[in-house]
């Protein structure tokens, strides 16, 4: 048992946003608790509920009442940590509430170092980009090296799938190639496997694919930009995708931007609306994708070819392909000011 941090607490009048900003606030959790005004249990929120409500064209500034789990699992604090357990596997759940006349008093969790389930599907890091957009900071080092905190971008990544179960890497390089290679090594340090494929001449955002080695496990590849710091929980983008049964996933990302004047709608003079500084959303591709080998196959080698092109002449000859919005921690370092944000975010202690 452990208590509850009060980050994940949120009030029954909050938005869906706000329910965010709560599961973001503890992403091992990974959930928010809703109560009302006497301090009582509502529900609970996850990020798949956020998914689901957005999808269902939901808005984040809506009531966290309308995609709130209304019945979540509960158990008194006298309740056998078997049952517990079972209840968790039953459920598919990784938190458990602990409550006591409706009141929480804390959480059974069902993750620590030691159940740590390890997956066979291999990862690709795209790291041979230039870095142009962060020059002078590029100028003798690729993107991927660049120090956020302690660390390079890239140990990050290798780290945070490291501790999700995956041990098997590879690493497209193009600029700079050593830095890297000399950094790493063959991951053995890490208790991982690191293989370096090498772009001669950049090879795009999906030309890497063609120059994997024909034994690859056959098994979904995840394929992450080397410019991107994130806190996904891979285990679920792969269910989904397997669950689905696709071809590939695209990881999307909403991205919203504001309108800074009154916007009028209307035909040719006549006015037929107004919408005072209205807010446009969009789903963004987030550079994170898990790809079949039926679609790996069909990139040729030493073949220069952009990974949405890739996947759009795949949907037009019929392959699955589909988005998973996601809403842990996302930061695409293309600008100085992305960098400049990721230190501060990683120099935070409580981040």
């Amino acid at each position: 048992m452990q208590e509850a941090p009060q980050s994940i607490y949120i009030q029954d009048n909050e938005s869906i946003e706000d329910a965010l900003i709560a599961i973001n606030s503890q992403p091992k959790l990974k959930i928010a608790i809703v109560l009302d005004a006497n301090k009582k249990l509502l529900g609970t929120v996850t990020d798949g509920d956020i998914r689901r409500g957005l999808l269902s064209k939901e808005s984040l500034e809506n009531s966290v009442i309308n995609i709130m789990n209304k019945t979540p699992v509960t158990v008194s604090i006298d309740t056998p940590r078997h049952i517990v357990d079972k209840q968790m596997k039953l459920y598919g759940i990784e938190v458990i509430i602990i409550t006591d006349n409706d009141s929480v008093i804390g959480l059974f969790t069902a993750k620590d170092a030691s159940s740590i389930s390890l997956h066979d599907n291999p990862i690709l890091i795209m790291a041979g980009g230039f870095g142009t957009r962060l020059k002078p900071l590029t100028d003798n080092c690729p993107k991927p090296m660049l120090h956020v905190g302690n660390k390079p971008i890239l140990e990050w990544q290798i780290d945070m799938f490291s501790d999700q179960g995956f041990n098997n890497f590879f690493i497209s390089t193009h600029y700079s190639p050593e830095k890297i290679e000399n950094f790493f090594g063959d991951g053995s340090n890490k208790g991982i496997n690191i293989t370096y494929i090498h772009e001669e001449v950049p090879l795009g955002t999906g030309g890497a694919l063609g120059l994997l080695p024909k034994n690859i496990a056959k098994k979904p590849l995840i394929v992450i930009n080397g410019d991107i710091l994130t806190k996904i929980d891979f285990t679920k983008v792969l269910d989904f995708h397997n669950k689905q049964e696709l071809d590939a996933t695209m990881c999307v990302r909403e991205y919203e931007y504001q309108v800074p004047f009154g916007v009028i709608d209307g035909d040719g003079y006549d006015i037929s609306g107004m919408t005072e500084k209205p807010i446009n959303r969009f789903f963004i591709n987030a550079g994170v994708y898990v790809i079949n080998n039926s679609i790996i196959d069909k990139v040729e080698h030493n073949t220069h070819i952009n990974l949405p092109t890739l996947l759009m002449q795949q949907i037009n000859k019929g392959k699955k392909i589909m988005k998973f919005p996601i809403y842990e921690y996302w930061l695409d370092i293309g600008r100085m000011g992305d960098f400049e944000r990721a230190q501060a975010d990683y120099s935070n202690p409580e981040f």
